[in-house]
């Protein structure tokens, strides 16, 4: 297959992808330039609640990577109404995790924010902003489950309008909500939900609409929701070790101070908003290959993985080079806090995460490869296997990293270039190897 044929497939796909990826991550990106000017207790309290739902939804992003192979398996081997009525056990299935979610949300929200911080304001402040919160998480696994059955029919541009319409909607709720009815950071979380459930009724109907079409069943099937949830079960370990290392991170930021904490947070929702935009290309990745295993096209499939292997490089460092010359500049500063202690720790704690981002290019690509070819097993064991790498690391900063921004930049390096450095090992070997390609459509 010639290159730019093969390029234009990935763009048409990834382009549109990228929007209905940065949704999540453009709401914390919102949420922590409005509560930012609050001050430096909320915009700490948030960086804590953000990072817990955040966990949240992160394991649960199986909803759309379980999905979204297993549709586009089916449709490469010619079963559109099967690949369908996939889609619609898992919005089920996404349905009663998240009305789960919210009953455990409500009984343990206060002694988890209590394992993060000792300070009553911050607690108290993240509390609220993770209650209100609960309310639209069911919302959005659904429009997760949504997003992988439309992804796995090799549409990412309705997920894109979605999207769009979905962050232009919480921005403005926000700051009516926040400024405007004088909520503070009540007023940041009550709008995000608003937005998440209008979200979630466009995706359902666009769901129902596709079922009718195709005469798949709407109705609840108990196998198809058992088996959705048996194949997301490794995802969920490799999500899990995912956020366990994020996690870890935060709460070794949130010794080093306020101010610092408020850094770390910010620093780690832009480098989750440029990691979505990188896995635009892996959404490519999962629906291409997914189809292309369904459909026996092993040759195709080794193509399309070289190829986006040299996007994921290119695309990383285009935005590492990016974020470190906004960073160098001080540019970011003004735009997330009116705290100076704030804005220079941000400032070095950016220019380190830039540096990395190309290495973590390469690495959400090829997760993106392996989990379009149903290779959620490897991803799961490697996941804890980088775990293992990254743990010694992060007690090397507690023991020895210097106070104040410094200190910032030994935590990043070792996130950055340790973990992202071990997922990259992992990964590029399992790539090199054929073990991976296994054709046809689930059964």
């Amino acid at each position: 297959m010639p290159r730019p044929s093969l390029d234009r497939d990935i763009l048409r796909l990834a382009v549109p992808a990228l929007g209905a990826l940065v949704a999540e991550p453009l709401f914390l990106l919102t949420d922590t330039a409005l509560i930012g000017h609050l001050g430096e207790v909320p915009l700490a309290a948030l960086g804590i609640a953000s990072a817990i739902v955040q966990t949240v939804i992160g394991l649960l992003i199986f909803l759309a990577y379980a999905t979204t192979p297993a549709v586009a398996r089916r449709l490469g081997a010619g079963d559109r109404t099967g690949a369908i009525r996939a889609g619609i056990d898992g919005l089920w299935l996404a349905l009663g995790l998240g009305v789960v979610v919210v009953l455990l949300g409500l009984l343990f929200a206060r002694p988890v924010v209590g394992l993060f911080t000792g300070d009553a304001d911050v607690a108290a402040d993240a509390v609220t902003y993770l209650t209100v919160s609960l309310a639209g998480l069911p919302a959005m696994l659904l429009v997760i489950a949504a997003t992988g059955l439309l992804r796995g029919l090799q549409d990412t541009r309705t997920p894109l309008i979605v999207a769009v319409a979905g962050f232009a909607a919480n921005a403005g709720l926000n700051a009516v909500f926040i400024y405007g009815f004088g909520w503070g950071i009540a007023g940041s979380a009550a709008g995000t939900v608003v937005a998440q459930w209008a979200m979630a009724a466009v995706s359902i109907v666009i769901a129902v609409r596709a079922a009718r079409e195709s005469g798949a069943r709407l109705r609840p099937g108990l196998d198809g929701a058992l088996s959705a949830a048996t194949s997301g079960a490794w995802l969920f370990v490799r999500t899990a070790s995912l956020r366990a290392a994020i996690l870890a991170t935060v709460a070794v930021a949130a010794t080093f101070g306020t101010a610092e904490l408020g850094a770390f947070q910010i620093a780690l929702t832009l480098f989750t908003t440029l990691a979505f935009v990188l896995d635009a290309l892996a959404i490519a990745g999962q629906a291409m290959i997914g189809h292309g295993l369904g459909a026996g096209d092993v040759v195709r499939v080794g193509l399309i993985t070289r190829r986006l292997v040299r996007w994921g490089w290119g695309v990383g460092a285009l935005l590492g080079a990016g974020i470190a010359l906004v960073a160098a500049l001080g540019l970011l500063g003004p735009v997330f806090t009116s705290s100076p202690d704030v804005a220079a720790a941000l400032a070095v704690t950016a220019l380190a995460m830039g540096f990395g981002i190309p290495l973590a290019g390469y690495v959400f690509v090829l997760d993106g490869v392996l989990i379009g070819a149903g290779d959620s097993r490897y991803l799961a064991l490697s996941g804890l296997a980088n775990v293992a790498i990254y743990a010694p690391l992060l007690a090397l900063v507690v023991l020895f990293a210097p106070d104040g921004d410094a200190g910032l930049v030994w935590l990043w390096a070792a996130f950055g270039y340790g973990y992202i450095g071990a997922r990259a090992l992992t990964l590029g070997l399992r790539a090199r190897t054929d073990k991976w390609m296994t054709v046809g459509a689930p059964a």
